[in-house]
């Protein structure tokens, strides 16, 4: 068996009334691993982790990170972190995502908390960059004042380019993105 490396499968955000805003999935590669990934069962492992950022929001203070959220398998794992606006960000780790090559080489025992920082910096970033942009109105993406007008989901082929760009690239212990 070749050694494999984790990647990141899913990434979610999820406004603060717990509306879908945006989800970039990642195919797995290799062989027995599907290449497309199921829309709608990513969106449900979304869906699983907002009882969780409920149960630890009283508790968590100042941190906006909230570590590992809970693992489906020995395979799927997810990652959360919280904006200042109450906009959710969830990483789905695969562990067995990719061909291990080089820098990526990693010990089979899982991740450090540090490991997705540098994921989760970047993604807030990408999206307070989606926020200060002058054409952008949250209040669209808001399920309680659209009033049923557009889409709900973040469409700016920008931030969508640049969300795909952090799955894409990070791996285990990259210091920066």
């Amino acid at each position: 068996m070749d050694s494999r490396s984790p990647s990141v499968a899913c990434i979610g955000f999820i406004g603060r009334h717990n509306n879908p805003l945006h989800i970039s999935l990642f195919p797995a590669s290799g062989t027995g691993y599907e290449s497309e990934r199921n829309k709608l069962e990513y969106s449900f492992m979304l869906n699983s982790c907002l009882d969780i950022f409920e149960a630890r929001m009283p508790t968590k203070g100042l941190t906006q990170d909230f570590g590992l959220l809970h693992a489906l398998d020995e395979r799927i794992a997810m990652y959360g972190w919280v904006t200042n606006t109450g906009v959710k960000i969830v990483v789905v780790v695969d562990m067995e995502g990719v061909p291990a090559e080089g820098a990526r080489v990693t010990a089979g025992l899982g991740l450090r908390n540090s490991d997705l920082t540098p994921a989760f910096h970047a993604l807030q970033t990408t999206y307070i960059r989606l926020l200060r942009n002058p054409f952008y109105v949250p209040d669209h993406h808001n399920p309680k004042l659209s009033k049923g007008t557009g889409s709900l989901q973040i469409t700016s082929p920008r931030f969508i380019r640049d969300v795909e760009r952090i799955g894409k690239t990070w791996y285990p212990g990259i210091g920066t993105m």
